[in-house]
């Protein structure tokens, strides 16, 4: 997710204030108006902070009032949480939303009290979050703060995204963020200046409000540079300009006053996607960016292929090149990150070790290079890497504030007829080999999670079962593997006794544990078909997850356009499970330069060309995968 541009002109929000509608009256003869205001009508606050609302009803001597935030009662982990007295407490990152074209926008939040007496009547104030990230940092500076390159201008945008963290090489220390954030996508200068905070927060002129904090040192070229490539650049940190601790905002383990305070990630090296994956990290990651503040998810993919373009001017409408990634990772929700993190460091939950470096995303999942391949690339006397500044393992609280997230769960979708005919058909043909195998107990038909809207034959096996080398599919038709104790029912069951025993099965993550050498198949099945599919229609990118059929088992996951058809994609290639997840494309971001009249207006650099233009400009089998969207 690129870093932004600003238009420099003049933004005005407006907002809705209040509801009325007429209830009868006590006796039941006449219409009584009742109306709900709220105030204050418009508030801009930080992450993780509070704000009272107050709710006035006209019209009825029932002045009481039910909250919603967003249109939950009670408000959510997204958007933040308000109590029966309209106090709001901010969510740790800014609510995004998609933007129609494959990317995601921040959103505001807005704020609902509904009158009890007459539900239709309601009163509603908008919420803006801005993230201490954004703002100017008076002294040494924090990481995770908004910052870039003071000559990424163009005409009248400018462009800015994060600067990540600190490491050291030969005992120097340097900010690490992207390529596009800091070297301008190969173009900028060794010696160019890195401001913070970034230009778009000071209408594109750098001045008072900013100071420089480092200076380009080096970047891996974008354009020519080996594989695997990554989208990193270091910049020499200004003596006393920034924390030496390398201390990033909002990543600590204390609080003060319910919001996080900042703290340095693991010191080290990092971890490998891999590492990460496996307990006691189980693949939960967090970041702490310019736009989006305080984030937290789950690992989905890693050794993800796909194709980027980059552009030469902040506000340009034609790539300048394309770079083919083989080795990206990918973080599950579209809300982990917009236009504007990228440079952002992605670090585990539990002991803030550094995983990834934040480059860009979709509509479905954000995106990043693993540390081990950016670390590499930069390499000092004595062929010695950078490592990073920080301390001992720590938690990321703020994952767990206001209120302790919900665990990220496959979601459900509805299956055709047809295909759920298909699964009867297959287990049908299959039962009376399946159930000569002790440790398959009863088979139905259902839904698969590795392939949302088709069916699957449903294998229920004791303790141990999804390793005892249950088939993947049976006749085109993929199966899922559910252990258990014991079950009601045995052999072939009704649709009643299947949704009986389904009950009682927890409902599935989107990422499990793959042991190593599930992980190591799965490579080499990438590697053998990664090109071939690439070539499909819809197919925007092929890497290694966890099947969500079989838990335990590795999975080819295969990003596919929203709406593509998935027939010609099989169920298994060369014994491992396909796991299907629909996208929006993975760009550099859309055509948004339309002139907005006395408006300020703040936008991603989201300045691609069409997606013809993009495809022409994709290499060999990436031509169907178009740019990923920088932040």
């Amino acid at each position: 997710m690129r870093c932004r541009y600003q238009l420099i002109c003049v933004f005005v929000l407006s907002l809705a204030l209040a509801g009325c509608s007429g209830v009868k009256d006590a006796t039941g003869s006449g219409t009584q108006l009742v109306s709900v205001t709220v105030s204050p009508t418009t508030a801009k606050i930080s992450n993780f902070t509070t704000q009272s609302f107050a709710a006035t009803v006209i019209g009825s001597s029932n002045t009481a009032v039910t909250w919603q935030v967003n249109g939950v009662t009670g408000g959510s982990q997204a958007s933040g949480f308000i109590s029966s007295a309209g106090l709001y407490v901010a969510p740790g990152g800014v609510p995004t939303a998609s933007d129609g074209s494959g990317g995601v926008n921040v959103t505001n939040v807005m704020i609902i009290a509904i009158s009890q007496v007459n539900p239709s009547a309601m009163g509603t104030a908008t919420v803006a979050l801005a993230p201490q990230n954004e703002n100017a940092q008076a002294g040494a500076v924090k990481l995770g703060t908004s910052g870039g390159n003071v000559k990424d201008v163009n005409g009248q945008f400018c462009c800015s995204g994060t600067l990540g963290s600190l490491v050291a090489l030969n005992g120097i220390q340097y900010i690490l963020s992207n390529n596009h954030v800091l070297a301008k996508s190969d173009f900028g200068i060794p010696g160019d200046g890195i401001t913070q905070p970034g230009l778009i927060e000071t209408n594109c002129q750098a001045g008072p409000s900013t100071q420089t904090v480092a200076h380009l040192f080096e970047f891996y070229n974008l354009e020519t540079g080996p594989l695997p490539k990554v989208d990193a650049a270091l910049a020499t940190a200004v003596n006393g300009a920034v924390d030496p601790a390398g201390n990033i905002l909002l990543l600590g383990a204390t609080q003060s006053n319910g919001v996080p305070d900042a703290a340095p990630p693991h010191a080290g090296a990092g971890l490998t996607p891999t590492q990460a994956l496996v307990a006691p990290h189980n693949g939960l990651v967090a970041k702490s960016g310019r736009t989006t503040g305080l984030t937290c998810s789950t690992i989905i993919a890693t050794n993800v292929t796909a194709s980027v373009d980059y552009f030469k001017n902040c506000g340009d409408t034609q790539p300048a090149f394309t770079v083919s990634f083989t080795d990206l990772v990918m973080v599950a929700g579209g809300m982990f990150s917009a236009s504007g993190d990228s440079g952002a460091l992605i670090v585990t939950q539990d002991s803030a070790d550094p995983v990834a470096l934040l480059f860009g995303g979709s509509d479905t999942d954000s995106v990043g290079n693993p540390v081990g391949d950016v670390l590499s690339v930069f390499l000092g006397a004595g062929n010695s890497a950078p490592t990073f500044v920080g301390g001992v393992a720590h938690v990321v609280l703020g994952c767990t504030l206001p209120l302790s997230p919900s665990a990220a769960v496959a979601t459900q979708s509805s299956v055709g007829t047809d295909s759920l005919s298909k699964a009867s058909r297959a287990r049908d043909y299959s039962a009376p080999t399946l159930l000569a195998n002790p440790t398959v107990l009863a088979l139905g038909f259902g839904r698969s999670y590795d392939r949302p809207g088709d069916g699957a034959v449903l294998l229920f096996v004791g303790k141990g079962g999804v390793a005892a080398g249950m088939p993947h599919s049976l006749n085109g038709v993929p199966t899922r593997i559910i252990e258990g104790d014991e079950w009601a029912y045995r052999g072939l069951l009704s649709d009643k006794e299947t949704r009986q025993l389904l009950q009682s099965v927890p409902r599935p993550q989107l990422m499990y544990e793959l042991l190593p050498e599930q992980m190591q198949k799965a490579r080499v099945v990438q590697a053998a078909h990664v090109a071939e599919l690439l070539k499909q229609p819809g197919v925007l990118g092929v890497g290694i997850s966890a099947s969500v059929d079989a838990p335990g088992e590795a999975a080819l996951l295969i990003y596919v356009k929203h709406g593509a058809s998935t027939d010609a994609i099989p169920a298994e290639l060369d014994g491992v499970r396909t796991r299907l997840r629909e996208t929006g494309p993975f760009m550099a971001g859309k055509d948004d330069n339309a002139p907005a009249p006395s408006c300020k207006v703040r936008a991603s650099r989201q300045t691609q060309a069409s997606a013809d233009t993009t495809r022409a400009a994709t290499a060999s089998y990436f031509e169907d995968f178009k740019d990923l969207k920088f932040f």
